[in-house]
């Protein structure tokens, strides 16, 4: 394998077991949520789409379960991880913190503000997730997921543990429709869900 899916291989084998020892969350999540801010960041790189749907600033949009402590956890520990990184895919970002109240709601504003990537902090319900699905439907926006059972309701990217390593999982046909185009060397590291 060649070209930028070594590369983002290679940060994952390098970066895991580090994240993995030190992150106060390994229990919570699947992949520590350290390692997830560093492979979303990655990842937003080989999004063709972004810097369109940016206009020169990434906005993420974190959102969390109302109320559920654990969620919030996460959603401050991943803002604490981004806002130590310098740029996502070459550009300046800004992290927002919301609560979820309702998926036509949170998908408005996201269209908006011009959000570029919606990272769900874990606590959501199957149900509020296919309705996020729904909303986000047509809306440029990159859905992340802490929790890998929702990649397959219909968030875009996630991630998983599988054989003691971390994986990425991507749904192909959510991402056709919120207009995330990514490279197909990356797709090759994902288990993709249609």
């Amino acid at each position: 394998m060649r070209g930028p899916g070594r590369w983002v291989l290679g940060v994952v084998a390098l970066l895991f077991p580090l994240v993995w020892a030190t992150s106060g969350l390994a229990d919570a999540m699947p992949v520590p949520v350290p390692l997830q801010a560093e492979l979303l960041t990655k990842i937003a790189g080989y999004d063709a789409n972004l810097p369109g749907r940016a206009g020169g600033k990434v906005r993420v949009r974190v959102v969390t379960a109302g109320g559920d402590q654990a969620s919030q956890a996460v959603a401050a520990e991943l803002t604490s991880a981004l806002a130590a990184m310098p740029t996502i895919a070459g550009l300046p970002h800004e992290e927002v913190t919301v609560a979820y109240t309702d998926a036509p709601s949170l998908a408005r504003s996201c269209a908006a503000d011009q959000v570029s990537i919606v990272y769900l902090a874990g606590g959501l319900s199957a149900e509020q997730m296919i309705a996020l699905a729904q909303a986000f439907d047509g809306v440029s926006v990159m859905t992340v997921a802490a929790e890998p059972r929702l990649v397959p309701l219909g968030a875009v990217l996630g991630f998983d543990l599988v054989a003691g390593k971390p994986k990425l999982l991507l749904h192909l046909t959510q991402a056709r429709r919120q207009r995330v185009e990514l490279s197909s060397n990356v797709l090759e590291l994902m288990k993709v869900f249609r």
